[in-house]
């Protein structure tokens, strides 16, 4: 009986030991790819679970507001005169395509599809200190109020107060609807000068 080889034997061990190596890195590879995947796919639901949060910040206390016939028509004055400036501001800049961007709802379905009317859409919010958010509110507003909201020009806004920020903290409880108005406000008082 011939002595056993060892060389053959350490050999075979170490061919047996490399390729489990192999499969345990071939394994931990499609593991960090199948975390790769996961964590995108979480931090997909997390921003989507956090625009619904905002979105249900800014919807519910707008439905359950309680606000009265004359708060409803000034916020609706404001926002009005707001939104429109916002239109303007986005037609002066985009002259030659005036004709088809007759309301903001154009502007705001063709602003995903064209740079340009993107660009000058976001050039205004920056010059009348608006965000995305409360043209959001704003909408939302509308929405909700439109068809029992009368216009209620200057004077006649006057004559209900003439402090309209102090009524909007004192009757506005959504954060995110007060800070709009408050900028919707500061856009007609800009307008004013």
């Amino acid at each position: 009986m011939e002595p056993p080889d060892f060389n053959l034997f350490w050999l075979l061990n170490f061919n047996r030991v490399q390729n489990k190596l192999q499969s345990i890195e071939t394994q931990l590879t499609v593991l960090e790819s199948n975390i790769q995947k996961l964590s995108e796919k979480l931090e997909f639901w997390s921003t989507a679970l956090e625009n619904e949060m905002d979105q249900n910040e800014m919807w519910e206390p707008l439905l359950e507001s309680r606000f009265t016939s004359v708060e409803v028509n000034l916020f609706y004055s404001y926002i009005w005169e707001t939104i429109n400036c916002l239109h303007s501001q986005v037609v002066e800049s985009l002259s030659d395509l005036a004709g088809s961007l007759p309301t903001l709802s154009s502007i705001l379905r063709r602003k995903g599809k064209s740079q340009r009317i993107r660009l000058a859409w976001e050039s205004a919010l920056e010059t009348l200190g608006l965000q995305e958010g409360d043209v959001k509110a704003f909408c939302a507003f509308f929405m909700i109020h439109s068809h029992d909201a009368c216009y209620y020009p200057a004077n006649q806004r006057q004559a209900y107060t003439s402090d309209i920020t102090s009524v909007i903290h004192r009757v506005v409880k959504s954060q995110v609807f007060k800070h709009s108005l408050l900028c919707a406000v500061q856009v007609v008082e800009n307008r004013k000068l």
